[in-house]
Parts: C-alpha cells; structure tokens; sequence
C-alpha cells in the first residue's frame, strides 16, 4: 500500500499529537506529553514562536490509517543570529518502515527545498530551547522530564537517508548515595569563598515569579549565547517557556546567584513528573491527573537539573559547583534516588568533567543530525 504525506492544519492537530500515543503503546519507557501544553506549543495562536517563523506539520498515510508524522521549519531568528541559511524538522515519529520515513523526511526536505534552504538539521520541536534530539543510546528507562524518548530504529533510519552526526548531547545520572562527596566538601568551601567576594546563592521565589523571571532572562540569553545551536528567545517566547515551567518548578530544586544583589547566574532543577505522567491517559491532564500531579510532584524519585548558567565574567569562580551541591543536598534532603543533568552538549567539556567529578555516570546519548539537500 502507497504511503501519502499531507500537509495538515490546526483542525487536524489533535491527530498529529495523538499518533505517538497509538505508536508506543505498550513501550513500558513511553511517557506522554501533556496535552494542553503540546496543543498550545503547535498553535500559532498561542506559542510566540511563530511571531518570526513558520512551521509545517504533514501526517503520512497507508489508507486510512496514519503511519508517521514531521514537522519542519525555518527558524528566522536563527538564521539571523549564526549567520546561516538552515531548516529543522521535529516531532518525528513513525512505525518501523524504512519507506514511511523516507518519504516523512523526503518530504521536509522539498519543503525546505522550496524555500531555497539547503541544509536540513534535527529533530527539534521548534528550537533547541525545546525538547530536542533522538535518543541513540539509553533505551532501557523512561525519560525524565522534558527529555525526549524514541524508537531505537529512528537514528538508523535517519542515517539510511544520509543523515549524519552534527552533536551529541549527554544525559548524566547522579546518584545521591554514590555522589563524591569529597567535591561536595570542597563545594561548601567555595560558596564560603564567594561570599567573600559579594556572591550570595539563594532559592527562587515563585510568588515573586514574574520579576524572578525577569531576573533570568538576560542571563539565559547571555551564558548561553556560545553553546553549538543555541538561539536566544525573544521575549515572548521566554516567557511562554517559563509559564510552562511554572506549574512544575519546585523552589527547593531553584537557585539564583547574586552579586550586590543583581542576578550573575540561576539554575533550574525540574522534578521529575514524568514519574506521574507515564500513567497518564495519552497526556490528558483529566482532574484527577492534575490533583495526582500536584500532590505527588514533591514526592517524585528523581530531580532534573535543566537549566545551569553562569555570566561568562563570573565563570571559574565555582559557581557552578555550588549550584550542583546544593541540588544534591536538597535530594538527600528530600529522599530522592538521583538527579539527571541534561542535556550537556558533548562538546562543553566543563560541565561533562562537572557532572564526572561528583560520580555523575553518563546513561544516555541524545544526536542531532544535519543534511545537506540537493
């Protein structure tokens, strides 16, 4: 049976959301993306993405039946900001069928191809600001959260179209009964040092939410701005990001560094929802999930640290390693098994060598691919 990939439009959305539901189902790693959230990332009405981009989403078909689904984009603010000329595509998925994937990416490339753009990288939904990458090597878990989690044959199939390796990024588990803690010693000894120096660490404030994100945003865009495929967010879409965070950021698992008390640095750790979410109904946020997932969000086995940066002045200072003491801290504190730093680009040898130090072992590889179209 022929394989057909259309274009689809928000009436179809629900669609295009859904089919990784029917895909996985049964994959005991699966962890369904919350609904609402995934409904408003897609709708230009709603996500500030596209105030400067565009995007195209297609389902491919075998009869009636849907089989696969992309979609691709031209990034205008990146392009802008590398000086370069790239498409992306994401939110790929599809069944083991080599043909169906063919023609998924086939088809984001014409489109590309249209628009005069002759390079194509991914997976990223939209940007690497968002959940991004396949998994390569890590199958045997769930993903924490906001990591994203696929078919192992994705990468094989993205290689057999001629896709190659552009980065790697790493996820690296620490455990809290295996951590070094001769590096945390040395960690409480560092912060005692930068007191001297003016430098005071402290926990975010989300009744103060709106300034403290505020606070943040020019170091994201700032500590950030060297780092491979980075792209700094608008206004807008920082803060469409940081009102998704809201609900789930826990301020025992938050940090901001001060100095004379204006913000030098921040790290964010997310408790790991995912833990509730895997049981969720294809990610509908029912009322009974919602009260699950504010109940039990402080009882969650493990924290991800996905956010962590330092104003390029302040680096060296060891900033960071405090950021990581205190993250561990509080988890022994709170009974947690461990906590993931993801994702660390393959090429920040500081922070692989950070997570390294304190026993951090390295259980998941994550690729983005690049191609160039003829």
């Amino acid at each position: 049976m022929n394989v057909e990939v259309t274009l689809i439009g928000q009436d179809q959305i629900k669609q295009f959301i859904d089919f990784p539901h029917d895909l996985y189902k049964g994959d005991p790693n699966y962890v369904p993306e919350i609904f609402l959230a995934m409904k408003d990332h897609l709708n230009p009405k709603k996500n500030p993405y596209f105030k400067h981009s565009d995007a195209a989403m297609f389902l491919a078909k075998k009869g009636d039946k849907i089989v696969g689904r992309i979609a691709v984009t031209v990034n205008n603010n990146y392009n802008d900001f590398h000086n370069c000329k790239v498409g992306w595509f994401g939110f790929f998925d599809c069944i083991e069928d080599v043909e169906v994937s063919n023609k998924l990416f086939k088809t984001a490339e014409q489109y590309l191809k249209d628009k005069n753009i002759h390079q194509i990288l991914g997976p990223a939904n939209f940007t690497t600001n968002d959940t991004a990458a396949f998994l390569v090597d890590g199958f045997d878990s769930p993903p924490l959260v906001q990591m994203t989690y696929n078919k192992p044959y994705y990468g094989t199939f993205a290689e057999s179209f001629g896709f190659t390796k552009e980065m790697d990024m790493f996820a690296y588990m620490i455990k809290t009964d295996k951590v070094n803690q001769k590096a945390l010693n040395l960690a409480d000894r560092l912060e005692a040092r930068l007191q001297t120096k003016g430098i005071t660490l402290r926990n975010v404030k989300k009744k103060d939410w709106a300034a403290e994100v505020n606070r943040i945003r020019e170091i994201y865009k700032s500590a950030w701005e060297k780092n491979w495929g980075f792209v700094p967010p608008t206004n807008d879409e920082f803060d469409f990001l940081a009102e998704g965070l809201k609900l789930v950021v826990d301020e025992r698992y938050a940090y901001i560094a001060e100095k004379e008390g204006k913000c030098i640095g921040f790290a964010v750790g997310l408790p790991n929802i995912n833990e509730i979410m895997i049981k969720s109904n294809k990610g509908r946020l029912l009322p009974f999930t919602i009260f699950n997932l504010l109940m039990n969000k402080y009882k969650t086995k493990y924290v991800r640290i996905i956010l962590l940066g330092v104003l390029e002045q302040h680096r060296k200072l060891g900033i960071e390693a405090v950021f990581y003491s205190k993250f561990i801290a509080a988890a022994k504190a709170n009974g947690l098994i461990g906590g993931e730093a993801s994702w660390i680009l393959e090429s920040n040898q500081d922070m692989c060598l950070a997570a390294e130090n304190l026993h951090g072992e390295k259980y998941k590889t994550y690729r983005i691919y690049t191609k160039s179209i003829s």
